[in-house]
């Protein structure tokens, strides 16, 4: 096997300069409103039959490892994609009502006054932050082990003639699986504390003695479920997260781009505003499906709550988002020649590993101060709509299901390590210094 030092000399980076603006005359060919929406149902119908194409493909390879991989597909499958088929049908939903971050902020007496009482409830927060942090680190593993040439071979296909089509591939591909094992370990740290966040609220409610053991012991009696939420949670909200960075599709007009952006915004609405009950319910020990039935009924009884609720919520965490980005860009500008690599190139790795500065910040105030007012005020809505139709919640009390969820993610936790320790003996080293060719 060639060594790191090697394969730094088996491709050599020229570096870069400034391109010679060229201008150029556009065609631009006028469509009606109907032409455009009929040219994007081709899009949905062609995409569908590429994806119907591939999954053939890899049929074989699907069923011979079928074994291994159906438990953990049939646990981490989306049992509650209903919830978003028929939320969005609402035709409420499409007549949202003016809301305002007072929505959000009137609820922070009791949050406040809450977790001055309760103070596990912020100790949840900021091991809920610590984890995504980690989760962040453990992803630039990774971006770490693709070496700087590989990353200036993408740059200079990206910046060359034709089509750039794939330029990305040798990094996406790789770094997407990681991201997928990076979220599914996060997921799992991050339900149980959110799920017992909840539960200091039910025992307040219920003038019982809420500590961490007592709070711990009882999101972890439905370990499974909050896994199984907070993963999917996550794949939809980061797949989200990446679908708003600015794309660059040559072939996609930007009319059918901006209706597919706005069915897709109103799809994770209808997402987020239904699943709203979801974590109420599996604190009082509902399975996920259940979860979601109960989601669909609370969010149908609290609606205008809910949604200036969520609205407010979403509000402030995008303000967050982009103080975060701002700072993001004063960190690249305090970087300076820091940010480029020795042959020209950005240098990726050292900007993502300074990116966690900014990162870090935002997180924290989402996690530690936001993300507890809007769980507890979910909760407090929640308490107010069982109480509504006569059902008495009760917490869950299981030390099996905790014991199994935990063996398992300790495994997964293992193989990862293994992954880091031995990815040189696996292969996975030589794959991710291969350059593009151009």
């Amino acid at each position: 096997m060639t060594s790191d030092k090697d394969k730094s000399k088996e491709f050599k980076s020229e570096r870069f300069k400034a391109k010679k603006f060229e201008p150029r005359k556009i065609q631009i060919k006028s469509m009606s409103q109907r032409e455009m929406e009929d040219n994007y149902r081709k899009s949905l119908a062609s995409a569908k039959e590429r994806n119907k194409a591939i999954k053939q493909f890899f049929l074989p390879l699907t069923n011979f490892l079928a074994p291994v991989t159906r438990p953990f597909s049939n646990m981490f499958s989306n049992k509650i994609k209903f919830v978003t088929d028929e939320i969005v049908e609402m035709p409420e939903l499409s007549r949202i009502p003016i809301f305002s971050k007072k929505d959000f902020t009137s609820k922070i007496g009791y949050a406040l006054s809450l977790g001055l009482k309760e103070k596990e409830i912020f100790f949840f927060g900021i091991m809920q932050w610590v984890f995504v942090i980690l989760g962040y680190v453990l992803w630039l593993q990774m971006l770490s082990w693709i070496p700087q040439p590989v990353w200036d071979s993408i740059q200079q296909c990206l910046d060359g003639p034709g089509d750039t089509d794939g330029c990305t591939v040798a990094a996406d591909i790789p770094l997407m699986l990681w991201g997928i094992l990076c979220i599914l370990l996060v997921s799992f740290p991050i339900g149980i504390f959110s799920a017992a966040m909840g539960t200091t609220h039910f025992l307040h409610k219920q003038n019982e003695e809420s500590t961490v053991i007592k709070c711990m012991q009882a999101s972890l009696s439905n370990a499974w479920t909050s896994w199984s939420f907070h993963f999917i949670d996550g794949l939809i909200t980061v797949r989200q997260i990446i679908r708003r960075l600015p794309q660059d599709n040559k072939y996609e007009p930007e009319a059918i781009k901006a209706i597919r952006r706005a069915r897709e915004e109103a799809l994770y609405y209808a997402w987020k505003v239904g699943t709203a009950g979801v974590l109420p319910s599996l604190v009082v020990g509902d399975n996920l499906f259940n979860s979601g039935k109960n989601s669909i009924r609370f969010v149908k009884a609290r609606f205008l709550e809910i949604v200036k609720l969520r609205a407010a919520y979403s509000t402030i965490c995008w303000i967050v988002g982009i103080i975060a980005y701002i700072g993001a860009c004063v960190t690249m500008w305090f970087m300076g020649d820091m940010a480029f690599a020795d042959t020209g190139g950005l240098a990726i790795v050292k900007i993502y590993q300074y990116m966690v500065f900014p990162i870090a910040i935002a997180t924290m105030i989402v996690m530690i101060f936001l993300r507890p007012i809007y769980i507890l005020t979910l909760c407090d809505l929640y308490s107010e709509y069982l109480e509504s139709i006569g059902e008495e919640p009760k917490l869950p009390e299981d030390p099996s299901t905790a014991k199994k969820a935990v063996i398992v993610f300790g495994i997964i936790c293992v193989l990862t390590i293994c992954i880091i320790l031995f990815r040189d003996s696996i292969g996975l080293s030589d794959i991710l210094s291969t350059p593009i060719k151009f």
